[in-house]
């Protein structure tokens, strides 16, 4: 039987942020995007959460659990939280439904879709939120990584490691997978990201020229300010998605 073969927008740390969501979203069928999988973080931060959760189910996307997902869907204390954060995620609480809530406490920490894996974090403890920021992080996480590909978030900065011989490190544009290695990629973020560049970032995968891409959009980013602001959320908030810090 031969392989089924597809395109796929690997959606990261979207955090509730609709437009640029919706930005991401419409380029990705513009480029002939077959599938959408998100590594987690639907949720948090911007003021969106509801909504784009529900346009991520409506996709019947693939997600696996980030940190503010599993916060976002319980009453556990925030001890030890930056205080903006635990506002943000108190916030969130009171805007998700029950069902919602319940969807999200479902949510998988690692999961593999089609011949590649998704998580939000790491592999070896994905629970406990850790962050990959060089290659001793990766080489640590490329011992529990069975695929050649594994994509994450967490970050919200685009890098991709590769483990051959040795392991490399980098910022990427695109990526040609290459036979008998291994990748650990970072989608960027769609809704925040902090890497200094404040457009939405998400990842075409294109499995039939084995190519993965990163792409970097424009959105309207004052309306997403600006229903923060109306929300009541801490105007830091909003005055970061203009930075991309």
């Amino acid at each position: 039987m031969m392989p089924i073969l597809m395109k796929y927008a690997i959606l990261g740390d979207i955090h509730a942020n609709l437009e640029a969501l919706e930005t991401v979203l419409a380029d990705a069928r513009e480029h002939k995007c077959t599938h959408f999988v998100s590594i987690g973080d639907v949720i948090g931060y911007n003021a969106n959460p509801s909504e784009c959760l529900e346009t991520l189910r409506s996709l019947d996307c693939p997600i696996v659990m980030g940190n503010h997902d599993f916060y976002g869907s319980r009453e556990s204390p925030l001890t030890g939280f930056h205080p903006m954060a635990a506002e943000v995620i108190n916030w969130t609480r009171k805007q998700l439904t029950d069902e919602q809530k319940e969807y999200l406490r479902s949510l998988p920490y690692s999961r593999r879709v089609e011949t590649f894996t998704t998580v939000h974090s790491t592999l070896d403890n994905p629970n406990n939120w850790g962050y990959v920021l060089d290659r001793y992080d990766a080489d640590a996480n490329f011992n529990y990584q069975t695929t050649a590909v594994c994509f994450y978030g967490h970050t919200h900065i685009p890098i991709a490691f590769e483990k051959g011989d040795e392991i490399r490190s980098g910022l990427y544009s695109k990526i040609k997978i290459k036979v008998g290695r291994k990748y650990f990629i970072n989608v960027g973020s769609v809704g925040q990201p902090r890497d200094g560049d404040p457009r939405a970032a998400y990842v075409i995968f294109d499995m039939l020229n084995n190519v993965i891409e990163l792409r970097r959009l424009e959105y309207d980013l004052p309306k997403a300010q600006q229903k923060i602001l109306d929300a009541g959320l801490p105007n830091k908030v909003a005055a970061r998605l203009a930075t991309g810090r």
